[in-house]
């Protein structure tokens, strides 16, 4: 064990999503556009929740964590990746790819679970509205966030246990642009076969079963939403519930994909990690704002409200 820990790796270097200086400027770029429309957009959604009380409802609450989420979950790797992206020596060492990685999982999972719940919010406010706000009670949506939170840190201790035990003792690169669980698992020098079956449940427990409830609670909420005699009604439940939906799959999709399908070439799987570490929380608040009558008038009354006080203090 003494000879282990003397040979163990302490730090790793990050091959990143190219090795063309061009390309690598270009990527620089983009990621940065992205990372500050993330950044911006996610608190403008929270900082709009917080203030216009008209949105202090379970919905609006469960957004909240997850814009808190998204934010921190994009912070987490793209900052990181901006440096490497201009540095020439990409290189992370062995205690902050640890912390990365359990904060990356803790955040993920998170989201997983935190999306079945706005869901399950959905459903029986479409479902069954003459008794949502009897269900739906502020001491259920805390518990209900508490428990995303709390299983989002379960899984990313479960995982990150099993994953930074291996042995890392021969080759130290990552063929990634940060530290995941599947990439660090090509280095052990060891069998990863259990290591790679607790990833596997681990992705049955906060992907499957999540998009799993969240088809049944769609499906009811689309039957529910075909009878509405009100077509002013049925456009609102559509409207909202598209925008859900369209989150579920860009997200649970990129997951599966990464987590509980064959592994496909090196390249393939960064696109998609690409994809769900920084595409999806840039689009998650755009996709709620721009499609959310409640956001955009809450905006609007923000906006107003300040034009109105800087007009009225140059009078």
């Amino acid at each position: 064990m003494r000879e282990t820990n003397q040979t163990q790796v302490t730090e790793f270097f990050l091959l990143g999503l190219s090795d063309d200086p061009y390309t690598q400027k270009l990527l620089f770029v983009l990621f940065l556009v992205v990372y500050l429309v993330t950044v911006l957009g996610n608190l403008l959604l929270m900082s709009l929740i917080w203030i216009d009380s008209q949105l202090h409802t379970p919905m609006y609450f469960f957004l909240c964590n997850l814009s808190l989420a998204d934010l921190c979950f994009s912070t987490n790797i793209v900052p990181q990746a901006l440096v490497h992206l201009l540095s020439k020596k990409k290189v992370i060492s062995f205690t902050r790819c640890a912390v990365q990685l359990l904060v990356f999982l803790i955040l993920g999972c998170t989201q997983c679970v935190l999306l079945a719940v706005m869901s399950y919010d959905r459903y029986v406010a479409i479902c069954n509205p003459l008794h949502y706000s009897t269900i739906m009670t502020w001491k259920l949506c805390v518990q209900l966030a508490a428990g995303s939170w709390a299983t989002g840190i379960l899984g990313s201790v479960v995982d990150s246990t099993f994953t930074l035990r291996l042995p890392y003792r021969g080759s130290n690169t990552i063929s990634h642009f940060f530290c995941e669980a599947p990439a660090l698992l090509t280095l052990a020098s060891t069998n990863t076969h259990t290591t790679e079956m607790v990833i596997f449940l681990l992705g049955v427990v906060v992907l499957l079963i999540p998009v799993s409830l969240i088809l049944v609670s769609y499906g009811h909420i689309i039957v529910t939403v075909i009878k509405m005699k009100s077509t002013t009604g049925r456009l609102k439940a559509f409207s909202t519930c598209g925008s859900h939906l369209i989150v579920v799959i860009l997200f649970y999709g990129s997951g599966i994909v990464t987590y509980m399908t064959p592994k496909s070439s090196k390249e393939q799987e960064k696109l998609v990690s690409v994809f769900y570490s920084m595409v999806t929380p840039m689009l998650n608040p755009i996709i709620y704002s721009l499609r959310n009558k409640d956001v955009k008038g809450a905006l609007k009354k923000v906006t107003t409200k300040n034009l109105s006080c800087r007009l009225g203090f140059f009078h």
